[in-house]
């Protein structure tokens, strides 16, 4: 990864923890050398994130989303769980903060 790539990741992290209230974890790329402390990008809520951030790689998820009437996105892939995505906004609403 080049220092650019490197560079928007962490603004990305910083930014997201900020929308949360939470905190970005140091060395979070680093966790297979430095342990489970630092697995993910971001925590807050009680949960841990990665982040990911593309120019335009998540195009048809935020169609999907653009939809008329939808609140959230379920994905599945064969042999995996399902995941759930939907806005910052709602997330927020759902555990209980004021997404302003």
């Amino acid at each position: 990864m080049g220092r650019s790539q490197k560079e928007k990741g962490n603004r990305r992290e910083r930014e997201f923890a900020s929308i949360i209230g939470g905190q970005r974890i140091p060395l979070s790329g680093a966790a297979k050398h430095v342990g489970r402390a630092h697995t993910g990008d971001v925590t807050g809520l009680g949960l841990r994130f990665e982040c990911k951030a593309r120019k335009d790689g998540f195009r048809t998820l935020y169609n999907w989303l653009d939809e008329d009437g939808i609140d959230a996105l379920a994905l599945k892939a064969d042999r995996k769980d399902w995941l759930v995505v939907l806005p910052v906004g709602r997330f927020l609403q759902l555990m209980g903060k004021d997404p302003d």
